[in-house]
C-alpha cells in the first residue's frame, strides 16, 4: 500500500508542476513566445536540481504549453526536446555539489546557454536573426530562471524538494 501511495504522490507532484508550467505560460502568451520572450514558467526549471521527477514535469508542461505556439508542431517537438535536454543537463551537473545555491546557479547558467535552441528554431522557422534572437531569448531565460532560483531557494529552505 505504501508503494502505491508513493507512486500517486510522485504522479501528483509531476502533474502539479506540469500544470503550473502550462498556466504560467498560457496566461502570459504575449510574453511566452517569439524572438523576444520572458517565459516566467521557465523558473520551474530550477526544480530539476532537486529531483529528476521535475525533468518530466517541466518537459510535460512545456509540451502542453507549446500547443499554443504559433510555430505549431515544430515548437511542440523541438521546444519540448530542448527543455528535456536542458533540464537533464542541469540535473546531471548539479549532482556533483551539495550546495543548493551552486545547484541553482548551474541551472540558471545551463538554461540561459541552452536558449540557443529556441533561437535556432526561430531562425529556421521565421528567419529571425540567430545571434540577436539568442541574445533576446537568453536575456528572458536568464531573468526567468534567476528569479525562479531565488523563489525556489526560499521554498527549499522550508520544504524538502528532494522528496
Amino acid at each position: 500500500m505504501e508503494k502505491s501511495n508513493q507512486a500517486v504522490s510522485e504522479m501528483t507532484k509531476t502533474a502539479l508542476i506540469a500544470a503550473l508550467y502550462v498556466v504560467l505560460t498560457v496566461a502570459l502568451i504575449p510574453l511566452a513566445y517569439g524572438p523576444i520572450q520572458l517565459r516566467l514558467s521557465e523558473m520551474l526549471n530550477n526544480l530539476t536540481v532537486f529531483n529528476k521527477r521535475y525533468i518530466w514535469a517541466v518537459t510535460l508542461g512545456c509540451l502542453i504549453a507549446n500547443l499554443w505556439s504559433s510555430m505549431g508542431v515544430v515548437d511542440v517537438v523541438f521546444g519540448t526536446l530542448g527543455t528535456l535536454v536542458m533540464t537533464s543537463i542541469s540535473w546531471f551537473l548539479s549532482r556533483y555539489t551539495t550546495s543548493v545555491p551552486l545547484k541553482l546557479t548551474i541551472s540558471v547558467v545551463i538554461c540561459t546557454l541552452m536558449s540557443w535552441s529556441v533561437a535556432l528554431e526561430l531562425h529556421i522557422m521565421s528567419q529571425a536573426p540567430f545571434w540577436w534572437t539568442f541574445l533576446t531569448v537568453g536575456i528572458g531565460e536568464f531573468i526567468a530562471t534567476a528569479l525562479g532560483a531565488v523563489v525556489i531557494y526560499w521554498i527549499s529552505r522550508h520544504y524538502d524538494l528532494t522528496k
